[in-house]
């Protein structure tokens, strides 16, 4: 099979990359950058940007399939920031694959499209958990507008499917780890309420499963097509226990701190006050989002990935944790 992964640099799309060509599959990755770990394992690159369709549609010739994963993440930015890589990026992406006649897209969502407020979520499915309303920052609200019109394409020429992986960790992280790490060796790390509300979270091995199983079930007709699906590890934790599992992997010191979410949600609330007017860099180390994400507990059923395209974790926390602790002990002994 030949299949274009867009975001295929990232840490998530990289281990897609890294499964369909142990298979054996012809892989082209649509990126901004190019990454020397995809040229290794002989991965095709094409450098250019989501927003543009005439690249996509011309990287996109001939594949049989696309996996997109490529989106603008994070809980600060503008509109334009967001809505040009998630809303008209994934919109050239269907667009390409009516173009090329390409019979397969399988996207990658977030759970944070059915956000609330802080509204609990325990154990919830794709039917009794409803799209979020009134969110507080640009991805959930443009992942959101994404993911139904990739369900909306689905129909008897492309068959689609969206993932709502919860929460990627793992060796390789170069995202959720390093910021946890580099706040708790600053003293700058808390946990938001109390840190007992419960959470579930995906390893990288296992998301990456899901999307190639999900790609392998997918046909006009199929039990999968046209639905989103939550994934996960499908073992919940505290948000406490999570966290200081992941530091205590990475060599780094835990935390016991808390902030309460009222506490946290105003100083969220004063700190994207001073970023859309002072001219701040990054992102606000809080914002009202990130407050109620953090302090809320969210974790679903994963029994319908499990039913229609055959997901089960098959990397559980503990053994990902070894591995992630036997990673990072070789990149600091490399790092001297």
């Amino acid at each position: 099979m030949k299949v274009l992964v867009t975001g295929g640099g990232g840490f998530l799309g990289q281990a897609i990359c890294r499964q369909l060509r142990e298979r054996g599959d012809e892989v082209i990755s649509y990126n901004r950058s190019r990454y020397d770990e995809l040229d290794a394992i002989g991965v095709e690159q094409v450098q250019a940007d989501l927003a543009a369709l005439e690249p996509l549609v011309e990287a996109s010739r001939g594949v049989d399939a696309i996996i997109h994963v490529g989106a603008k993440a994070g809980a600060w930015g503008s509109f334009r920031d967001y809505f040009e890589p998630n809303v008209r990026g994934t919109a050239n992406v269907i667009a390409a694959c009516r173009m090329n006649g390409i019979g397969k897209l399988v996207y990658t969502s977030s759970p944070s499209v059915t956000h609330r407020s802080t509204r609990p979520v325990v154990g919830g499915n794709e039917q009794n958990v409803p799209y979020g309303e009134g969110f507080k920052a640009w991805y959930p609200a443009t992942k959101r507008i994404a993911e139904e019109d990739v369900l909306a394409a689905n129909d008897a020429t492309l068959a689609t499917v969206a993932l709502r992986p919860r929460l990627i960790w793992g060796v390789g992280d170069n995202q959720l780890l390093p910021r946890l790490v580099e706040r708790a060796k600053s003293g700058r790390l808390r946990l938001v309420g109390d840190g007992l509300n419960r959470i579930d979270t995906t390893y990288i091995d296992n998301a990456a499963d899901a999307h190639v199983l999900a790609l392998d079930a997918l046909a006009p007709g199929a039990r999968c097509a046209g639905k989103a699906y939550f994934i996960s590890n499908g073992e919940p934790k505290s948000a406490s226990e999570i966290i200081n599992s992941l530091l205590r992997a990475a060599g780094a010191p835990t935390v016991d701190k808390t902030l309460g979410f009222r506490a946290a949600y105003w100083i969220g609330a004063v700190l994207e006050g001073a970023w859309r007017v002072l001219p701040l860099k990054g992102e606000p180390p809080m914002t009202r989002f990130l407050a109620e994400q953090l302090s809320t507990t969210h974790f679903y059923d994963i029994s319908a990935a499990r039913r229609d395209f055959g997901y089960r974790p098959t990397v559980s926390i503990l053994e990902g944790l070894k591995r992630l602790g036997e990673w990072s002990s070789t990149a600091s002994a490399a790092r001297g």
